[in-house]
């Protein structure tokens, strides 16, 4: 039994995948969240050691929402660890750490599947801890946090901008990666071929595997479920600002309408869509 005090604000799927987790493996965690029987724990959250923060981060039609981290993270304890588990936009971590300088905030980017989180949790291919400042100081804690993570084949302490970074590489890879698949498909329509062959041959190349080559997945077409649609709206304001216009944002205007279209004519997470673009984006639907 390791005698670390471990805490998780947030009991979706992710937080509550890794709460599941770490009391496998016998630490001493404290569950808060908004709802019985875990918002009486609120105060205790103070007291944990380390403390991972999992709570929703929308795109909203009015831009990125970080709000509930800002305001949940005043939970920890001084002197304490905060690792928010959390998409977030580059420059956030160092953004709070700021705000909150009496204790260590860190990011640690999760990397999970909705349907098999319970097992990606426990079989994490990477740990990846990001930090605000680079010092001995603050590579302490995040060995700290490296150490009562499942382990990982790869494991890596790095500034907490990349760590943002790699997070939306992986999501916006996927999300680029559904719509070129969408594409494949309609012409293997058109030319009458069977869909099932050509999906298990391209899996069969270690470079492109087998995920992501479903164009009708779920309800529907298109890159939905809850990090898709909100996570590339937000890399592509993310671009549009730092660039302005060019061909690089007509190219994610297009592939963001393209999913758009495949989403709502499949009518698919239409309710996800509806809160990243707001009700005018379901017009003429």
């Amino acid at each position: 039994m390791n005698n670390k005090k471990i805490g998780f604000i947030g009991q979706g799927w992710i937080g509550g995948s890794y709460s599941d987790d770490f009391e496998k493996r016998g630490y001493n965690v404290v569950r808060y969240a908004l709802y019985p029987p875990y918002n009486l724990n609120k105060g205790k959250i103070a007291d944990c050691d380390i403390v991972f923060i999992a709570v929703p981060t929308p795109s909203t039609p009015d831009g990125f929402d970080d709000s509930i981290i800002r305001s949940v993270i005043k939970l920890v304890g001084e002197g304490n660890i905060a690792v928010i588990k959390s998409t977030i936009v580059p420059g956030t971590t160092k953004s709070i750490q700021k705000e909150n300088p009496g204790i260590f905030v860190m990011h640690s980017p999760e990397f999970l599947t909705e349907a098999t989180a319970s097992h990606d949790a426990s079989n994490p291919e990477r740990n990846i801890v990001g930090l605000p400042v680079d010092s001995e100081e603050y590579r302490e804690q995040a060995k700290k946090v490296l150490d009562v993570l499942p382990r990982a084949k790869y494991a890596k302490i790095m500034d907490s901008v990349e760590a943002e970074l790699v997070k939306y590489g992986g999501n916006v890879s996927f999300y680029f990666k559904v719509m070129f698949m969408n594409m494949l498909y309609d012409i293997s329509q058109k030319y009458g071929v069977d869909w099932k062959n050509i999906k298990e041959a391209m899996s069969m190349d270690s470079r492109i595997g087998h995920v992501h080559l479903d164009p009708v997945h779920k309800s529907g077409r298109g890159a939905g479920g809850h990090c898709f649609i909100k996570d590339f709206a937000a890399f592509r304001d993310i671009y549009e600002k730092e660039f302005g216009e060019g061909y690089e944002i007509e190219t994610l205007k297009a592939m963001e309408n393209m999913n758009i279209n495949l989403l709502k004519s499949s009518r698919k997470d239409l309710d996800l869509l509806e809160g990243v673009y707001g009700k005018e984006i379901l017009k003429n639907n």
